[in-house]
């Protein structure tokens, strides 16, 4: 495959990228280890309300991936989706992309937009076995879980989000958690206590049980108490670890698993440019909206260091047909 601009990650950013290339009529590329585009938001919060994206009041976390993909398909991008990104090599002056599934890419430049990374659930160790036969660690549909009882372990954000999202249409939402005090932002810990939720601390879920599916969960507190839950799903949401994976091997300047990047979103390496989350400089604020207008000031730059006779301001979108 050959390129003008490859794009590692498919999230928000990744994707207001893909059509800033579309309007500098390069042709363009992405890649992402996951199966769908949206990045984090797909994976881990689609349900969930975004009430940062200059614009919108409040837009779900899948409204606002599926409008980024409409967006950026009128200059029909390639997806390759599911398919992580190796190897990095550079052959007469062109940059080669290797894939897991030995695809080679050949671009005149790469933008990465990779988030944090590849990112993986930490276990819940009573769920050994579990995984897909009643626990989950994301909810990425809600309507799965209407009318069941639900048990969710953790304290942090994601664990009370989904406790405010299920507690409409599940039977029960029980929130479990190993100690009394939250990671999660106080007015939504609040809510959901004013919602009567249950809310167990000082506890651990030490055993899942039901055959063939999933019917009840044991709950140990602190004080050795057990307490037997009904539970036809466990939501495991304790976090996750995330690295850049291959990415770490490219050459590039780090700073805690982000890339460094000047005022062009350029890294040290010649035509290889970081925008999102995964890029670093003094001052930096990861938001959504950050990398939105990181990614338009990397593909600007890029176009003119793909073409040196290219304008760096790209016009105005709405003189366009």
């Amino acid at each position: 495959m050959d390129v003008d601009l490859l794009i590692v990650g498919a999230g928000p950013t990744g994707l207001f990228a893909a059509y800033y290339a579309g309007f500098r009529d390069l042709s363009v590329a992405l890649v992402d280890a996951l199966p769908e585009a949206g990045g984090q938001i797909t994976a881990m919060y689609p349900e969930k309300m975004i009430f940062d994206v200059a614009g919108f009041p409040a837009v779900r976390g899948r409204d606002l991936v599926n409008a980024l993909v409409e967006q950026a398909a009128q200059w029909k991008p390639q997806y390759l989706l599911g398919h992580q990104a190796r190897t990095l090599s550079t052959v007469d002056s062109r940059l080669h992309v290797g894939l897991a599934d030995g695809t080679v890419v050949n671009a005149g430049a790469v933008l990465i937009t990779a988030g944090m990374g590849e990112f993986r659930p930490r276990p819940l160790p009573a769920g050994d076995g579990w995984l897909d036969r009643g626990m989950v660690h994301f909810v990425p549909s809600l309507a799965v879980h209407t009318a069941q009882h639900v048990v969710i372990v953790g304290g942090g954000d994601s664990a009370f989000d989904w406790a405010l999202a299920l507690h409409p249409i599940a039977a029960s939402v029980t929130l479990v958690h190993r100690r009394a005090n939250f990671r999660a932002h106080p007015p939504t810990v609040r809510a959901v206590r004013e919602l009567g939720v249950e809310i167990i601390t000082d506890a651990e879920v030490t055993a899942l049980r039901g055959e063939p599916e999933l019917a009840e969960v044991e709950v140990r507190l602190k004080s050795g108490d057990v307490k037997t839950l009904p539970a036809h799903s466990v939501v495991a949401a304790l976090g996750f670890t995330a690295d850049l994976g291959p990415i770490e091997s490219w050459g590039l300047e780090l700073d805690h698993r982000a890339v460094m990047v000047d005022t062009t979103m350029r890294t040290q390496r010649e035509m290889i440019y970081a925008a999102g989350d995964v890029a670093a400089y003094q001052g930096k604020v990861k938001l959504i909206a950050t990398g939105f207008g990181e990614a338009a000031t990397a593909v600007n730059n890029i176009a003119v260091a793909l073409n040196p006779a290219a304008h760096l301001f790209p016009g105005h979108s709405s003189n366009e047909g």
